[in-house]
């Protein structure tokens, strides 16, 4: 009988070793005669278990973790493991972190081979794609704007209304574009999908083609994920030679990597990236429904939007609706990072408290120092104290409070950070990642970090200070994009929930 043992190929695991135990442990069974089938996985997104190795016995799998090569030789002392092994964590689905979770979108990743299309369909793959066709388009849109789904990028859009208004443009082609170009620091949800389940987004761009009337797909992928690139890229090619893309299917999809420009990520210089420009952002009026992808109307969503997709329409509208808080339905990717304990990707319903995921799931700091302050959102994102730790992950409960949710990155710091440094880094990454196109960003972000560093050398604080706000009031209200319009925000929330960090600079220079 062989047994089946599973080993990630997520980069993250990768990046501690994972290749090296896959390699150990089929030497090893090789040595001892063992009838093993060693099948490579994504990750489940407990990173601090990586790599995590599961052995499939008698139907149910068991996980032990972390394991390096090292460790092979003792887990298979005495044949196959077993669950007396230090390193056993029991079953997977039993460990809090993951049991704690309401899995939608990311339900198969860790679990299934991502290059599989026998796994993907065992495990629901092209339920949703299957019922959208007997639905029909209208009735499509329907489900998904009934379902409350909103845009995982960060601005949180309403995805059947942006589908609505494609669908009902009248052109001779329209377009499909996936936004993969994750690059706030502390996320890691797109790339996970495209090396653990890659056949959710084919088939949730599948979907939203069949429903406005598209025949032609983009995904726009960062050129530092080269894991997700191969992985992707090999799937698309599975789905175009077993008919789940192509002429048969009446919809193909096409790759494409960007230089890795962080102002990219905003739709409108992804569409100028992919049509062969400068990456620069372009004024809207008109929007990329209207007028997007070489002039034609275009749904531009983020991966996680449409890799869920298929899950809503598998299940119905309703029931999605059915999880959350507010106007944020459904669930969300939270991506714990930073100085915590239990870093990784807990999808839960919109509800939770930002002290839930910072204490309650991600263990506090992995100093055992205090937690001081958290960023949500991104490098873009306003940093959160402890007295705003009640704060419900929910998109107008952030707004309230003058965060963003993003999308979904919490990055964690212990008391040893110094806030002036992290708002005087706001800026300069916003000046150094600036398309350059409008003066406020341009101009105003170098300006800050100028002023920014005074006010570290502690020269003129108050005055300095004063001057930084007024300078984030023109970036917020002036900037074209959200790159120059959201740097205010860790920047501001850093000097008003942090004002000691900036203060003891004012005393150093009166003295």
């Amino acid at each position: 009988m062989t047994t089946r043992i599973f080993v990630p190929r997520d980069a993250a695991a990768r990046a501690v070793g994972a290749d090296k135990v896959a390699a150990a442990i089929a030497e090893t069974a090789r040595q001892q005669g063992l009838a093993v089938e060693l099948v490579r996985t994504g990750s489940r997104g407990l990173f601090w278990l990586e790599t995590l190795v599961e052995v499939e016995i008698d139907g149910r799998r068991i996980g032990f973790g972390p394991v390096a090569a090292a460790d092979v030789a003792s887990l298979f002392a005495k044949g196959l493991p077993t669950a007396a092994h230090p390193l056993c964590v029991g079953a997977p689905e039993e460990i809090p972190f993951l049991k704690r979770q309401t899995r939608i979108t990311f339900a198969r990743c860790g679990i299934v081979d991502p290059l599989s299309l026998a796994d993907w369909r065992a495990h629901g793959g092209g339920r949703g794609l299957e019922r959208a066709r007997k639905l029909g388009p209208a009735a499509t849109i329907e489900e998904v704007t009934k379902s409350g789904l909103r845009g995982r990028g960060g601005a949180g859009f309403p995805t059947g209304i942006k589908w609505k208004t494609v669908a009902d443009a009248a052109a001779d082609r329209k377009y499909i574009v996936c936004n993969a170009d994750e690059g706030d620091s502390g996320t890691f949800a797109d790339r996970m999908l495209l090396e653990g389940d890659p056949f959710a987004l084919i088939e949730g761009m599948a979907i939203a083609g069949f429903a406005v009337g598209a025949r032609k797909g983009y995904v726009y992928v960062r050129s530092e994920y080269p894991d997700a690139i191969r992985v992707f890229g090999e799937a698309v090619r599975i789905a175009e030679r077993e008919g789940v893309l192509g002429a048969k299917a009446g919809f193909d999809i096409e790759l494409r990597v960007g230089a890795g420009a962080y102002v990219c990520g905003e739709e409108t210089s992804l569409l100028e990236s992919l049509e062969g420009k400068r990456g620069q952002v372009r004024a809207k009026p008109p929007l990329p429904a209207h007028k997007g992808l070489f002039g034609k109307p275009t749904v531009i969503n983020n991966l996680v939007s449409l890799a869920t997709v298929p899950a809503v329409l598998a299940d119905g509208g309703d029931a999605y609706a059915a999880l959350g808080m507010g106007r944020s339905r459904g669930t969300m990717p939270i991506q714990v990072a930073g100085n915590v304990r239990h870093g990784g990707l807990f999808e839960a319903a919109f509800g939770l408290t930002l002290g839930e995921i910072v204490e309650g799931i991600g263990g506090g700091t992995r100093s055992g120092r205090p937690v001081r302050a958290v960023q949500v959102g991104g490098p873009l994102g306003a940093y959160f104290p402890r007295s705003l730790f009640d704060t419900p992950f929910d998109y107008e409960a952030f707004a309230a409070r003058d965060g963003l949710i993003g999308h979904g990155g919490v990055v964690v710091f212990d008391d040893t950070v110094d806030m002036a440094r992290q708002a005087r880094f706001a800026l300069e990454f916003c000046s150094i990642e600036s398309c350059g196109k409008c003066t406020p960003c341009r101009i105003g972000s170098v300006r800050g970090t100028e002023t920014m560093d005074r006010i570290i050398r502690g020269e003129r604080v108050e005055a300095n200070l004063a001057l930084v706000e007024d300078l984030c009031q023109t970036l917020k209200f002036g900037s074209l994009c959200a790159l120059g319009g959201f740097t205010p925000y860790p920047v501001m929330s850093a000097i008003r929930h942090f004002p000691e960090d900036f203060r003891p600079r004012l005393q150093a220079a009166a003295e």
